[in-house]
């Protein structure tokens, strides 16, 4: 039978299970990713679960979110981070080295290969025909002990590319026409698989355009084929003989289909505060600017730091504008300097930051309160900029460029100027130098542990009785940056659960930890919408819950990350049957749920609640395999993982 590409990546990577959409399988994983905002509490788990080497073919280990250094704690966890390398066996690229997902692609990324990330933009190596899946830290850290990766096999949607980008128009154009389309939904339970004729005018940083933001989509993955392309960047980067080719079988299925017509796109932009509220750029031209953002996983490559360079050679940005300028790597930042376009983006009044993540996820580079902030950055969820009151766009460099020249949001059709094309360079400045290897031989090494790195703390097995108030109700879309954000303040704790739980919920109610606290020996609940949980992979949004005594979520349904994150640490995942149960739920009802470690036992998949304090009952579902029963009992997976590798 013919067979699309991401058919084929799973297929030759099945280690039990069975393709069926909906049915658990479990996947070897060849490489593993984390970062320094998720990667601290991968290491400790390796050491909590006794780890001696790491078992897959690759892992690596960035630096990129919390590069700031204003006291002690960020330095402590990059030596801590060294030093688990070390101990471990696992690549280290150093703080100022770029944001992972570019470094990845330039240096380890492998056509064929499956890459697990504790950063839910992984997805984004499948621009090189990797299977590349995003998770919680905790299931990296079994992938680097050798354990296979279980989970639900997606749905399989093709999109077929045709056409050709005209000017002015560029790959985060196809990726905002998606969420546009779908909406930040509408990739659940799917994997993207783009193909058709269309491809030939997208280079490989170009699908990572895409790739990357699949995450806003909720998708499990993107995947692109491994093409002439693909082995161009390759080669460039010396790794030609990296390169195979996968392409999709003549005939092949897809279980749902979608067409864009590239020639048809336009200059897009997605409104506050969600990736999915896209319009027309020329539908909002006019509003005015006082910050725009060029570089992130979002938008990596050379051409999208050279293409806004090309646009304000020889002019001079608005004078009301910070233009922010993030390069992706440390290698794109030396291109830049070669190629002469860091130093026309300076004399337009630029201003360069180091390699990294940096404001995309709050670390500095704050905007003002409610003033518009244009961001070529994947996400623009509320107050995940660093400012509560935020208002961030997201758009391309090319939208981006125009506004901080004209100081309002700028259609780039409009401006009098051709359309500067970019011709990537012939040879390219290479730096492998920076990411470190492991060490080769199998000495015994000691963890560097500063101050403010604390142990994980133990979690019990799942109780008789779950019993306790609502601490909090929520609506729709609760995204892990709301339950727990990241930030200056915020992420240089993410080694100290007991310290970076006082920001839990801080984003909703600041007197979330209190209340918890005071109720933490009993335990309490949560209610939410549909899609609770989305965005990032970060586990902390289900350590510190858990920590604080949150025993069950009820939702109207679960983002794809965050579910396992819950169950990995032992919180019972519940839906509402009725929709319009979650309407008779206020705050600080006291609800009980009787006999719940039995009838998770038994795999009741209904289950009652009792609404103690209005005196009526409802009934949720729950959907665990058999696999994350067994997690939820014991309390969570790191409790089964002891268990089963020492």
């Amino acid at each position: 039978m013919p067979k699309n590409v991401t058919q084929k990546l799973i297929e030759s990577h099945l280690v039990g299970g069975k393709m069926v959409p909906g049915e658990e399988i479990y996947l070897k994983i060849d490489q593993t990713l984390t970062q320094d905002a998720t990667g601290t509490m991968v290491m400790l788990e390796l050491e909590a679960i006794g780890l001696d080497r790491a078992k897959t073919e690759l892992s690596a280990q960035y630096v990129d979110h919390n590069l700031l250094q204003t006291d002690f704690k960020n330095p402590d966890d990059h030596l801590f981070l060294q030093s688990a390398c070390e101990k471990f066996g696992i690549w280290y690229s150093r703080a100022g080295n770029g944001v992972s997902h570019p470094v990845h692609m330039e240096r380890f990324g492998i056509p064929g290969k499956t890459l697990l990330g504790s950063d839910s933009h992984t997805p984004a190596a499948g621009s090189l025909g990797m299977l590349a899946i995003g998770t919680g830290g905790l299931e990296v850290a079994l992938a680097i002990c050798g354990q296979p990766f279980m989970t639900k096999m997606p749905k399989i949607m093709g999109v077929k590319l045709t056409g050709a980008l005209p000017d002015w128009v560029s790959a985060k154009e196809v990726i905002l026409e998606m969420l546009r389309r779908h909406d930040v939904k509408g990739g659940v339970g799917k994997i993207i698989e783009y193909y058709g004729p269309g491809l030939k005018c997208l280079s490989a940083m170009d699908r990572h355009v895409i790739a990357n933001m699949g995450a806003e989509l909720g998708a499990t993955t993107s995947v692109f084929p491994s093409d002439k392309i693909t082995k161009e960047f390759l080669v460039h980067e010396r790794r030609g003989d990296a390169w195979v080719e996968i392409l999709p079988d003549a005939g092949c299925h897809y279980d749902l289909h979608d067409e864009i017509d590239l020639s048809q796109l336009e200059p897009l932009i997605a409104l506050p505060s969600s990736p999915g509220n896209v319009v027309p750029v020329r539908e909002v031209a006019g509003r005015e600017v006082f910050q725009c953002m060029i570089g992130s996983s979002a938008n990596p490559g050379l051409r999208d730091f050279a293409v806004p360079a090309m646009i304000l050679k020889g002019q001079t940005i608005h004078p009301r504008v910070s233009l922010d300028i993030n390069p992706t790597s440390r290698q794109i930042l030396q291109n830049l300097v070669e190629f002469d376009y860091l130093a026309w983006l300076i004399a337009a009044g630029a201003r360069v930051h180091e390699p990294g993540c940096n404001g995309c996820i709050g670390m500095g580079q704050a905007p003002a309160t409610g003033r518009i902030s244009l961001r070529t950055n994947p996400r623009n969820f509320p107050g995940r900029s660093g400012t509560k009151e935020d208002a961030v766009y997201l758009c391309s460099p090319e939208t981006a460029a125009a506004s901080a020249l004209t100081g309002v949001i700028t259609d780039p059709r409009t401006l009098k100027m051709p359309y500067p094309k970019y011709k990537a360079p012939k040879r390219l400045i290479i730096n492998a130098d920076a990411v470190v290897p492991p060490p080769k031989d199998n000495k015994p090494r000691q963890l560097i542990l500063g101050p403010n790195i604390k142990p994980l703390p133990p979690f019990g097995p799942l109780e008789e009785v779950i019993e306790g108030p609502v601490l909090l109700k929520m609506g729709d879309n609760i995204s892990t940056d709301t339950i727990l954000p990241a930030g200056t303040k915020v992420l240089p704790f993410r080694s100290n659960i007991p310290e970076i739980a006082k920001f839990t919920f801080a984003q909703i109610d600041e007197t979330y930890h209190d209340r918890a606290m005071a109720c933490k020996k009993g335990g309490s609940l949560v209610v939410g919408g549909e899609n609770y949980g989305q965005g990032s992979s970060r586990e902390h949004a289900a350590i510190t819950p858990r920590y604080l005594g949150l025993r069950a979520a009820l939702v109207k349904s679960f983002a794809r990350i965050h579910r396992k994150n819950l169950i990995n640490y032992g919180i019972v995942p519940l839906m509402f049957k009725a929709a319009a149960d979650y309407e008779k739920i206020e705050q600080g009802d006291v609800l009980r749920i009787g006999n719940i470690k039995r009838l998770i036992e038994e795999n009741s998949h209904e289950i009652l609640v009792e609404n103690l304090t209005k005196g009526i009952t409802f009934a949720v579902t729950q959907d665990l395999s058999d696999h994350e029963r067994e997690m939820v009992l014991h309390g969570g997976l790191i409790n089964q993982a002891i268990k089963k590798i020492r």
